[in-house]
C-alpha cells in the first residue's frame, strides 16, 4: 500500500507506474483504492470509480472495475458529498456526518479488496490523504484502517518538491500509534529536482530517526501532464502555445476535466484554464463549459465572476461555445431541481444560448456510449455520468446520434453546441475533424498511444529509481 505523508504527493502516479512495471514483469496486477474523493470519475462496469483507478487499471492492461475503488466521494458543496459505494450512489452526506457512516463502509471495502486478491498475484493499494490525520483514525477505511484490517504492508511517500519532507515522514511516525507504525515497512521520496545525491544526508537522517528503510529517491517525472489528472488542484494556467485559443472556466465543482487533456496536447492549440476572478478571454476561438458536480451552484458562481458577460462578448467576436455535461445544461433556458437533488428545490435561468431546458431527476445515467458525429461522419466512444433530463427544440439538431437517437444540441447558427458525452476528444479522428471545422490546425498524434507510451516511460522511471525487487518482497511477506 502506497500511502502519502500528505495530499498530492504523487500516490496515484506511483501506483500507475508500479502497476505497469510489475505487469510488464509478467505478474497479474490490480490497483485498489479503498476510498477516493474526486469529481473526476470514470465509468467501470456500469458504475463509477475515480479516474486514477481507471488509469491504473489501464496500466495493468485490464478494464476498470468498481471493486478497484469501492468508495468514491463526489463533493457537491463545501460541506457535503455524494457517496458512491461499489459503483452506485448510496446517499448524499454532510462532511460532519460522514464519520457515522464509515463503519458501514469497511465491509464493502474489504469485500472488493478480497475479490481483487483472488484475481491477482499482486494488488497495489493507494491510500488517501495522509495517515498523519490521526483525528480521523477512528473507523478509517482509507489508510491505516484498511492496512491493519487486511494486513497490507505500507510504504510511506513524501513530496520533497513542496519542502519539509523530513518533517513529513518523521512527524508521521511521531503521531501514529504503535500498531499503525508497525504497518510501515519503508519510505519513498518523490518529486526530486536536481541531483538526488544532494539529499543523501537527509535520506540517512530519515532512516536513522524512523528505522524505516529508504526504497528510493524519485526524480520529478516531467511527462506527468500527459496522463489524465484526477485532482482539480492540478488544473490551472496555460498549456500549449498554438494559435487556436480554447478557454475553460474553472468551476467550483468542475468534474471530468480530463475531457480537456487531448486538446491540451494538440500542437495547434493553446488551452487556458481561467481561474475565478479572472475574465474569460473574449479573443478565444472556443470556450468550453466543462462538467460540474453541482450545476446550479456552479452556474451561480459562473455569473458571480462576470463570465456570462465575457461569454456573450466572445460570441459577438466570433467565438464558438461547447458545453459538456453540466456545462451543456447551463447553456439552456432553465435548470429546474424540483426535488432538491443538488440542494434546495427550485429553478434557475440558464444562459439562454440553447433552446432547451433541464430537469434534475434522481435517476442517474452511468454508461459507456458509442456515438456518431454526423457532421464529420466519425464515431466516438465515450461515457455519460449525469443527473437530469434535457429537452427542447435545439435537440432537433443534435451534436451526436446514439443508435439513431439525438444526443446533445447545436444552435441554428452552429456556434453553440452541447453534449452529455465525456471522453469525445480521446478519439483522434473526431478531435481532428472537430478542430479543423473551427479553423484550428490539428496534429496527427494518437492520444491513446501518448498515454500508453507515457505509462511505459513512467514505469521505466520508477524501475530506475525505486528498489522494486524489495517492494515485491515486502508485498509477499
Amino acid at each position: 500500500m502506497i500511502q502519502g505523508a500528505g495530499s498530492n504527493v504523487g500516490k496515484s502516479l506511483l501506483v500507475a507506474g508500479l502497476c505497469r512495471h510489475f505487469t510488464r514483469a509478467g505478474l497479474t496486477v490490480r490497483p485498489f483504492k479503498p476510498q477516493n474523493m474526486s469529481n473526476n470519475a470514470a465509468v467501470a462496469a456500469g458504475g463509477e470509480i475515480g479516474r486514477a483507478q481507471a488509469l491504473q487499471a489501464r496500466a495493468c492492461g485490464v478494464p476498470p472495475h468498481v471493486d478497484m475503488n469501492p468508495v468514491l466521494l463526489k463533493p457537491e458543496s463545501e460541506t457535503g458529498a455524494q457517496v458512491i459505494v461499489q459503483g452506485k450512489r448510496l446517499t448524499t452526506v454532510r462532511a460532519k456526518d460522514y464519520a457515522a457512516l464509515k463503519p458501514q463502509l469497511m465491509a464493502p471495502v474489504l469485500d472488493s479488496f478480497r475479490r481483487l486478491q483472488t484475481q491477482a498475484e499482486l494488488v497495489i493499494v493507494e491510500g488517501a490523504g495522509s495517515p498523519a490525520e490521526v483525528n480521523l483514525r477512528a473507523h478509517d477505511i482509507a489508510n491505516m484502517g484498511l492496512a491493519v484490517a487486511s494486513d497490507t504492508p505500507v510504504i510511506l511517500t513524501g513530496d520533497i518538491d513542496r519542502g519539509g519532507v523530513i518533517a513529513q515522514l518523521v512527524g508521521t511516525q511521531a503521531v501514529l500509534d504503535a500498531q499503525d507504525n508497525a504497518m510501515i515497512r519503508g519510505f519513498l521520496i518523490n518529486k526530486f529536482r536536481g541531483d538526488p545525491r544532494l539529499f543523501d544526508d537527509g535520506y540517512r537522517l530519515i532512516q536513522d530517526r524512523t528505522g524505516w528503510p529508504g526504497l528510493g529517491v524519485i526524480p520529478w517525472f516531467p511527462d506527468a501532464h500527459k496522463l489524465p489528472a484526477e485532482d482539480a488542484a492540478d488544473l490551472g494556467g496555460t498549456r500549449g502555445d498554438g494559435a487556436f485559443l480554447i478557454a475553460v472556466p474553472h468551476l467550483n465543482r468542475i468534474a471530468n476535466f480530463d475531457d480537456l487533456d487531448p486538446l491540451a496536447q494538440e500542437p495547434g492549440v493553446t488551452l487556458r484554464i481561467v481561474k475565478p476572478g479572472q475574465p474569460l478571454p473574449v479573443e478565444a476561438d472556443l470556450i468550453i463549459l466543462p462538467g460540474s458536480k453541482a450545476t446550479i451552484a456552479d452556474l451561480t458562481h459562473f455569473r458571480a465572476q462576470g463570465w456570462d458577460i465575457d461569454l456573450a462578448a466572445a460570441l459577438r467576436r466570433g467565438a464558438r461555445v461547447l458545453g459538456l455535461c453540466g456545462g451543456y445544461q447551463m447553456l439552456g433556458r432553465e435548470i429546474a431541481d424540483p426535488e432538491g437533488i443538488e440542494g434546495k428545490p427550485g429553478s434557475i435561468p440558464g444562459l439562454g444560448l440553447l433552446d432547451m431546458t433541464t430537469v434534475m431527476t434522481p435517476d442517474k445515467r452511468v454508461t459507456e456510449t458509442e456515438a456518431l458525429h454526423p457532421a464529420s461522419n466519425t464515431r466516438v466512444r465515450g461515457y455519460e455520468i449525469h443527473l437530469g433530463r434535457t429537452e427542447g427544440p435545439d435537440r432537433a439538431r443534435p451534436l451526436f446520434t446514439v443508435n439513431g437517437q439525438p444526443e446533445g444540441a447545436v444552435r441554428a447558427d452552429g456556434r453553440v453546441m452541447g453534449s452529455y458525452l465525456h471522453g469525445m476528444f480521446t478519439e483522434d479522428a473526431f478531435r481532428r475533424a472537430f478542430l479543423a471545422s473551427l479553423g484550428a490546425t490539428p496534429g496527427n498524434h494518437s492520444y491513446d498511444q501518448t498515454v500508453e507510451s507515457t505509462l511505459d516511460a513512467l514505469a521505466d522511471h520508477l524501475a530506475a529509481h525505486v528498489d522494486c525487487d524489495r517492494l515485491l518482497n515486502l508485498a509477499q511477506t
